[in-house]
């Protein structure tokens, strides 16, 4: 499918969808699951682009893994720590998690390998995660730009008198966590391979967020209980994850049931995601409080979270707010605020120029091509409510910019998404969800 045509959704019925798994905690447990020591059965894993690369990269690494996808669940043979092949090539596609925890385990292992990746992913930025890694000792050769996927890395444990070696001492490695809070994650979660620990002194103002919780919090579920003080993150050389079998349920991808809960705004209807509460550890579980403060009611019960729209001449109210520790949701909210009254501004998310695309140039670009006004500027932009034009929408092979610009097509005419099979990258049956709320 080249072009998805957007239809406008005529709808008073309640709607209740159910999303895949998280992504971020999906390629979490993936993670850690081969780093502990034994069998783990991952339930409600999620299925797309980003996690079968991370699936193909452990199986390429020598993981025995076993994947179900029919029902969802994934089986991962850790070995303790241990990469089984102690040389070999992975490609992470266009997958920025993926790559950024397994450049970090390569980084910590005692073998040489080859990270390959997609054109996407080659510009994306991983500096920091390569400093960090080259001052303990990892040996890196940039196959084309500096800093930069893909590329050959040799371990820091190569060596013996290098980085992490037999004397277990901690490794001491300073993180600038300004462009992403993976790099942190990363190095947290494979700390655990030095069997000193580690001890990660972060610098910039993102220090912690959401993710960073989703990472200590999924840690500690797999028996290994990350400290952080002074504004040093510290994995001690005691830790290990589980070992013999276990089982971990994913939750959920709250990202994912954002979109739905914007079209009930839209709407003035109920929408229901199945399973989806608030004591969700995911971050975007903020956006419901965002469409509450634009008039939407809010709610939780058995089945999920309801989120209604206003309704009987009532309008969406257009609001000023941070977005910057739920910034994946900031393409959701301006395309919804574009039928708020009033204007809306969304502010500290310029880290979010680094993502798939430069995601707030491309907002802006896209809500002007429909006619909407709008001002960039580095970390914020403002949205003017107004009528969207007909137009194609240009998704710069970016999964968030068509799912998101598909809710302004669901109450206006003539909106049409280009490439919009790119949302396979986290949700691949997005627009059967989305065609499955026409009524027959």
């Amino acid at each position: 499918m080249d072009i998805y045509k957007v239809k406008r959704l005529k709808r008073t019925e309640d709607i209740l969808v159910e999303v895949p798994g998280s992504k971020s905690i999906t390629n979490r447990a993936l993670l850690l699951a081969a780093l502990s020591d034994g069998i783990t059965t991952l339930q409600g894993a999620l299925f797309s682009d980003d996690s079968r690369h991370f699936l193909s990269s452990l199986i390429s690494l020598g993981f025995n893994v076993d994947i179900d996808e029919k029902n969802h669940v994934v089986k991962v043979e850790g070995k303790g720590g241990a990469i089984p092949k102690p040389c070999g090539t992975v490609d992470v596609g266009s997958a920025g998690t993926a790559a950024r925890f397994i450049t970090a385990m390569l980084g910590l292992s005692d073998g040489c390998y080859t990270i390959n990746a997609s054109e996407q992913m080659q510009k994306r930025p991983m500096k920091p995660l390569f400093r960090a890694l080259e001052d303990i000792g990892a040996q890196f050769e940039y196959t084309g730009e500096p800093y930069h996927l893909p590329v050959r890395v040799r371990g820091c444990r190569y060596k013996k008198d290098m980085g992490a070696g037999e004397n277990k001492t901690p490794l001491h490695i300073t993180l600038d966590t300004n462009e992403s809070t993976q790099y942190l994650s990363a190095m947290l979660m494979t700390g655990i391979m030095n069997v000193g620990g580690i001890a990660i002194h972060v610098t910039g103002e993102r220090k912690t967020g959401s993710y960073v919780d989703i990472t200590r919090g999924m840690m500690e579920e797999f028996g290994c209980k990350p400290e952080y003080k002074d504004e040093t993150y510290f994995v001690y050389g005691r830790e290990k994850y589980r070992t013999g079998d276990f089982t971990y349920q994913i939750e959920p991808d709250v990202s994912a049931a954002c979109y739905f809960y914007g079209i009930g705004a839209l709407l003035g209807v109920k929408a229901i995601v199945k399973n989806v509460h608030f004591n969700s550890s995911q971050g975007d579980i903020q956006f419901i409080s965002a469409l509450e403060k634009m008039g939407c009611s809010v709610s939780d019960n058995e089945e999920g979270i309801e989120v209604e729209g206003p309704n009987n001449g009532k309008i969406l109210k257009g609001i000023d707010i941070d977005m910057k520790t739920f910034s994946d949701q900031a393409l959701t909210m301006a395309a919804i605020s574009i039928f708020a009254e009033g204007d809306t501004n969304i502010r500290n998310i310029g880290h979010i120029r680094k993502q798939e695309s430069d995601r707030l140039s491309a907002m802006a670009a896209e809500l002007k091509r429909m006619g909407i006004e709008c001002e960039e500027k580095e970390d914020s932009i403002t949205i003017h409510p107004g009528i969207p034009s007909p137009c194609l929408i240009e998704t710069y092979d970016d999964h968030r910019v068509a799912m998101a610009f598909t809710l302004a097509g669901l109450v206006s005419e003539g909106i049409e998404i280009k490439n919009p099979m790119c949302c396979r990258k986290t949700f691949e049956n997005y627009f059967d969800v989305i065609e499955s709320l026409y009524l027959k």
